[in-house]
C-alpha cells in the first residue's frame, strides 16, 4: 500500500501524516508513507487543496485534516 500525504509542510499537513501513522499502527497495517511537498507534483496528482491524502493513487481526502477514525475507515476497505 502506498500512501501520500500532500502539502507544503504546514502544521495541518504534519497532523495529517501523524494521523495516518497512528491509524496504520492501530490497524497493524504496513504501508509506504510519502510526503509530497512539491506544488507541481501536488497539482499533477489532481489535488487543488491541501492537506490531502492519496492512497494507492486515489484521492481520499483534501482540504482538511482527516481524523484517525476517518483514515481507519478508508484503510479497512
Amino acid at each position: 500500500m502506498k500512501i501520500q500525504v500532500l502539502g507544503v509542510g504546514c502544521p495541518l499537513c504534519k497532523q495529517t501524516k501523524a494521523n495516518v501513522i497512528e491509524a496504520l499502527q492501530s490497524l497493524g497495517i504496513a504501508a509506504d508513507v510519502e510526503e509530497v511537498t512539491d506544488p507541481n507534483r501536488i497539482v499533477d496528482l489532481g489535488v487543488l487543496g491541501t492537506p490531502a491524502l492519496v492512497i494507492d493513487g486515489d484521492i481520499k481526502f483534501y482540504g482538511k485534516v482527516p481524523t484517525i477514525a476517518e483514515i481507519e475507515k478508508v484503510l479497512k476497505k
